[in-house]
């Protein structure tokens, strides 16, 4: 018999189809708010789960799990929406989808940048109002990134690719992690030690930090005073990284010119303070949204899943 997989919601065809012809699939369909009984319910018999990053997996859960269900896997790099550590204590295996969405973020990232320095989301909704008064040498100028200092905040493979394409638009690149990479891996970018200094440096920002209590609120209004003024913020990491508040009164000032953001604290709830700021631009969690991309997750999630099933330790496991 095939073993039964719980999947909280729709995959990508080519992954559903898969799924289809290697498990005895219960496929939940969530839509929206994630009801932890919804998938107690459907756990008979299950051996894995196939969760996402809008499903929060919390100690308590787990524990409810039953112990025929040998591994939860997740459709995502991130894992603060899961107890790691009550998935370890419990004996539950944990996958993610490591590597194949690096790429597609830093392109997210990049699509955001460029908005907040040209302006185009402004542009856009005045064209599609019937406001455009016509071309004229100096309507809705914005900024160049050609010469501008671009300072990467967690420099991991997303931000490895992005320091990449920034080099592309004759940008100097700049990064600051808790260390230094290898040569190899910093490939453009500058290793720049002090916080302070990295701040100070920047034009552009563009934070890639996990989640998680130690991350949290990391631009907060002091390390926002530190940044050169007339900067843009670029968040494709966690939302619980930035102060929401903080950015707000930074974007209304005038200390930050703009702000691109692809993720929020309470998703898909959006601050309000934000939505009434014409040099913001918001997305809805697009990083890692290609066709290409979610299917790679997707297959990279079952590989981990069957591995665990046939007793392997496959290389993206993480508890």
């Amino acid at each position: 018999m095939k073993p039964r997989l719980v999947v909280t919601r729709t995959m990508p065809a080519p992954v559903a189809a898969r799924i289809e012809a290697a498990f005895d699939p219960v496929f939940l369909n969530i839509s929206g708010h994630f009801d932890p009984e919804s998938l107690l319910d459907a756990l008979d018999h299950a051996a894995a789960i196939l969760v996402t990053p809008a499903d929060r997996i919390e100690a308590g859960l787990i524990a409810r799990i039953p112990v025929d269900v040998k591994i939860l896997a997740t459709f995502s790099v991130g894992t603060d929406h899961i107890d790691l550590a009550a998935a370890r204590a419990s004996g539950l295996a944990v996958v993610n989808t490591p590597d194949v969405l690096s790429f597609a973020t830093a392109e997210a990232a990049m699509t955001l940048i460029l908005m907040c320095a040209r302006r185009t989301g402004e542009g856009e909704r005045t064209v599609r109002s019937g406001q455009w008064p016509g071309w004229t040498p100096t309507y809705m100028l914005g900024t160049s990134l050609e010469g501008k200092t671009f300072g990467i905040l967690g420099m991991g493979r997303i931000g490895q690719a992005l320091a990449r394409m920034a080099a592309g638009f004759s940008m100097r690149v700049i990064y600051h992690n808790r260390n230094r990479l290898a040569a190899a891996q910093e490939g453009p970018a500058t290793y720049i030690a002090d916080e302070a200094d990295f701040l100070a440096a920047c034009d552009v920002l563009s934070i890639h930090l996990p989640g998680g209590a130690a991350t949290r609120h990391w631009l907060n209004p002091a390390r926002l005073a530190k940044l050169r003024p007339g900067v843009i913020v670029v968040n494709t990491g966690r939302g619980s990284t930035i102060d929401d508040d903080a950015l707000i009164a930074a974007l209304k000032s005038g200390q930050v010119r703009a702000a691109g953001l692809d993720v929020f604290p309470a998703e898909p709830t959006i601050p309000p303070g934000y939505l009434d700021l014409e040099q913001v631009v918001l997305l809805p969690h697009l990083g890692s949204a290609t066709e290409e991309t979610r299917t790679a997750m997707g297959m990279l999630a079952l590989d981990g899943i069957e591995a665990i099933l046939a007793g392997q330790d496959p290389p993206n496991r993480i508890a």
